[in-house]
């Protein structure tokens, strides 16, 4: 969450608080939700992290005060968004550095993160490939097949899910070359 705050902070410039929180609320929260006290506690993290600083007096009528990204937050940031993608989140990772790319003002960096985008993603679909030929090949007992029909359904969906990112990737890469 400390990339996707970071990253609003460098798109829209000193945020408080509640403006992080309506930024999420407005768009992020399509593919990243966040609760106010997670939201909270990431920027409070960011600034002890000193990737962002966060101004000592003034703010708005409620008293909030504005958080800044650093230097050292924007090489964090882009560092995160040129790094490869791990863990099991692939689609929540993928889609918030997609929302950034353009922040990226290299199309060589931007075609990077694609780059590593499908990469990730079509190792995914491989394994499930391999699981699929796997499953497909075995014998189901007759008691079992109805439940065997849902189960496949759901590493279809999978199948299904990687192989539109992966179109979703080379349209964006097509892009990127016009």
């Amino acid at each position: 969450m400390q990339q996707v705050i970071l990253g609003l902070l460098i798109l829209h410039g000193p945020l408080s608080l509640y403006a992080v929180q309506r930024l999420f609320q407005q768009g992020v929260s399509l593919f990243y939700s966040a609760s106010f006290g997670s939201i909270q506690r990431a920027l409070k993290q960011l600034a002890e992290q000193e990737l962002a600083t966060i101004a000592e007096a003034g703010g708005d009528a409620r008293g909030t005060r504005p958080y800044t990204v650093t230097d050292a937050g924007h090489r964090a940031w882009r560092e995160w968004m040129l790094s490869p993608i791990s863990g099991s989140d692939v689609e929540k990772i993928a889609l918030a550095r997609t929302f950034f790319l353009g922040l990226l003002p290299d199309t060589a960096e931007r075609r990077q993160v694609l780059d590593t985008i499908r990469a990730r993603v079509a190792a995914d679909l491989a394994e499930l490939e391999g699981v699929a030929r796997g499953v497909d090949a075995s014998e189901i007992a007759p008691d079992f097949t109805d439940v065997f029909q849902f189960q496949r359904a759901t590493l279809d969906y999978g199948l299904r899910s990687n192989r539109l990112a992966l179109e979703w990737c080379d349209d964006l890469t097509a892009r990127l070359d016009d």
